[in-house]
């Protein structure tokens, strides 16, 4: 990953440096071709040194990438942050702009150097032009006569070249355009303030992205951890009510208790198969249902009854493992064991316009106090882990002699 970054980064230096140099390629090629574009030295000067820049620029804004890595300032505060912004534009701009000029100096590379030495050129040409070489015309700026000859030809010598001669004869230079030094350090501060802020923004972008990543690998695992969780009360849950039965059968009728471990094994076998599962077919699920129905029913015999209304198309819709159980188990727990004449479960799946339903219904009547058991408690959890909020539970009494235990949940989430 950290391979990955560092190749995009510098892609991106590259690409965007490189950029910003063919820009002025373009802008010296259309509109200053008869200056710069011509064969000949100036050419060959202007692209060292928008190479020379390019190379700047990069070395500039690599070093303020390695120092904000250290400085840590993506846990600053706005005003910290703000702060940092203003003095590394600053600074790493003089770098870029005194690092370029410095090095094309000490390389012979100098556009400005090369252009002031022309214009020095032009200065020697018009004095000797206007017959002034040899004498001494300068001392007229110095005695300032305005209606001086001389004077005049040295203001337009200065004014065409920059170039003058002091006092004492020196040719000395005058930038004609004084503002454009600050010009040229300011566009350098914009240059370097916009590679900045899109690398503030990239970052702050990829730290959020990172922190939401973060949050829904978090969710997943305590998701996963719940339904674990879930899972180790069901599994020690259903074990300890077929104990209690068969317990209840071993002095009673023997062979009855033999039939109902074998039952219990098929039961516990079904479940380990389906412990690393999250959603097994509802065939399955109604495998084990029957086996733990039959363990009941040699415990209740005819106090217990049972239906099945089975949609054969639903038999293949995934649903939670040992959820069906459960409910079958609070429906004889809460409901059948209760009744001195037992009672009737049935058991209901089908398919309406766009969920698939899921009912149990028992005997009996809904009881009235607060919260609700475990059972009812993890189907709940697990239907909103399993299926992201989209399907429900309801436990309700109906015709006054029933309660119905429904679950709906989408056809396929």
């Amino acid at each position: 990953m950290m391979h990955k970054t560092t190749v995009r980064y510098w892609i991106c230096q590259i690409l965007g440096w490189g950029g910003w140099t063919l820009l002025n390629l373009s802008f010296f090629y259309f509109f200053l071709e008869d200056v710069y574009w011509k064969a000949g030295e100036r050419k060959t000067l202007l692209l060292s040194i928008l190479f020379i820049q390019f190379i700047w620029y990069i070395l500039a804004t690599h070093a303020l990438r390695f120092f904000l890595k250290k400085t840590g300032w993506i846990r600053f505060s706005t005003e910290k942050v703000i702060g940092l912004f203003i003095i590394s534009v600053m600074l790493t701009g003089l770098l870029a702009y005194y690092g370029s000029k410095a090095t094309a100096v000490a390389t012979g590379r100098s556009l400005v150097e090369y252009e002031k030495n022309e214009s020095l050129k032009q200065a020697i040409s018009k004095e000797k032009a206007l017959g002034l070489t040899g004498t001494s015309y300068y001392l007229a700026t110095a005695n300032n006569p305005k209606d001086s000859l001389n004077y005049s030809a040295a203001e337009n010598i200065k004014k065409n070249t920059g170039w003058y001669r002091n006092s004492a004869g020196v040719w000395k230079y005058e930038e004609q355009h004084k503002g454009r030094f600050w010009w040229d350090i300011i566009f350098t501060f914009i240059l370097i303030a916009l590679w900045l802020l899109l690398y503030m923004v990239w970052h702050y972008l990829e730290r959020n992205r990172k922190d939401e990543v973060d949050r829904l690998n978090l969710e997943k695992t305590v998701k996963d951890l719940e339904l674990k969780t879930i899972k180790s009360h069901i599994n020690p849950h259903f074990i300890f009510n077929s104990l209690n039965s068969i317990r209840a059968l071993v002095d009673e009728n023997p062979k009855r208790a033999r039939t109902a471990i074998t039952e219990l094994s098929n039961i516990l076998r079904s479940s380990l198969q389906v412990e690393k599962m999250e959603t097994v077919p509802l065939q399955k699920e109604l495998d084990i249902v029957k086996d733990y129905l039959a363990l009941e029913q040699m415990r209740f015999e005819e106090r217990l009854k049972v239906q099945f209304d089975i949609d054969e198309d639903t038999l293949g819709q995934p649903v939670p493992p040992m959820m069906l159980q459960t409910l079958v188990e609070n429906a004889i727990k809460h409901g059948i064991s209760k009744r001195i004449n037992g009672g009737t479960i049935i058991i209901i799946s089908r398919f309406t316009d766009k969920d698939f339903e899921l009912i149990v219904q028992n005997s009996g009547n809904l009881e009235k106090k607060p919260g609700e058991g475990f059972g009812f408690k993890s189907t709940r959890d697990r239907l909103k882990f399993l299926c992201n909020g989209n399907a429900y539970f309801k436990v309700e009494e109906i015709e006054g002699t029933k309660v119905q235990s429904k679950i709906v949940m989408p056809v396929e989430y």
